[in-house]
């Protein structure tokens, strides 16, 4: 499957340049460096690991790499509802990325479950 036509790929790259700006913005207006790297590095994972999945050369190679998405994608909705809890961000910015990480988990999951029936029969 083609990158440019994966709608994971294309939901998990928007939602990764919202990350790097969230982390823009947490180092440059809050002065908050510790949680803002965890949240990076989670966030930008998920679209990085399905990219990979995506040129898998296997059913067993896709299902690897989605599956390491969507733990990643379940670790950064962490991060978000921590920062959020101390403070550093607001309930609407929160809201908003949760929102659009929500849909990347579906699609996800959907894919996983997919594929994994595919193979199955």
């Amino acid at each position: 499957m083609r990158k440019d036509k994966s709608a994971a790929y294309q939901k998990s790259f928007k939602f990764a340049v919202r990350v790097v700006n969230l982390y823009k913005y947490l180092c440059d207006e809050k002065k908050e460096y510790v949680l803002s790297k965890q949240v990076l590095r989670s966030g930008t994972s998920i679209g990085a690991n399905i990219r990979e999945g995506l040129e898998g050369q296997s059913d067993r190679d896709f299902i690897s790499k989605f599956s390491i998405s969507l733990k990643e994608a379940v670790e950064t909705e962490y991060w978000i509802e921590l920062l959020c809890a101390t403070d550093y961000l607001n309930v609407k910015m929160k809201e908003s990325l949760l929102n659009e990480l929500e849909e990347i988990i579906k699609i996800l999951t959907a894919s996983i479950k997919t594929v994994k029936q595919r193979m199955s029969n």
